[in-house]
């Protein structure tokens, strides 16, 4: 699985308004872009799909903005890729046969296992929130190994 760009890029601006709960009112689109070096038009409808995921609020007017919807422990990384690329997965390959054998050149194996390792990817990304990315950032908690 690739994380696109726009995944990218929200979880970013996702991971800038958690990292300020604490601080009073919304953020800007313009703040949450100069903090994160994201494009603003861009981000602009990033938030609009995150806001119509139910992942965060806005304000209109002078001193409006973004707000996170939920606490950051109730926001998994993995609802934030779903909510602008729609659902995790390895690719669009249909559904293999179930168990037994194959007539299509072993073809329903390989789907078998690509849906297995979206099923893996999926599962590894929910067990990140954006509290916990947070508390990795500020060197609270030690950052995931990357295994090579």
């Amino acid at each position: 699985m690739r994380v696109s760009t726009r995944g990218d890029y929200a979880c970013r601006a996702l991971l800038s308004l958690a990292l300020r709960t604490n601080d009073a009112g919304p953020t800007s689109v313009r703040d949450i872009a100069e903090r994160t070096g994201l494009p603003q038009p861009y981000l602009e409808q990033i938030l609009l799909a995150l806001k119509g995921a139910g992942l965060v609020r806005s304000k209109r007017g002078v001193g409006g903005g973004y707000v996170l919807a939920r606490q950051p422990s109730e926001i998994r990384l993995s609802e934030i890729l779903s909510a602008v690329d729609g659902p995790i997965t390895l690719g669009d390959f249909g559904e293999p046969h179930t168990d037994g054998a194959c007539n299509h050149e072993g073809q329903c194996v390989l789907l078998s296992i690509w849906n297995a390792a979206g099923d893996l990817m999926r599962s590894h990304l929910d067990g990140y929130t954006l509290d916990a990315i947070v508390n990795m950032a500020s060197g609270e908690t030690p950052w995931p190994l990357a295994s090579r």
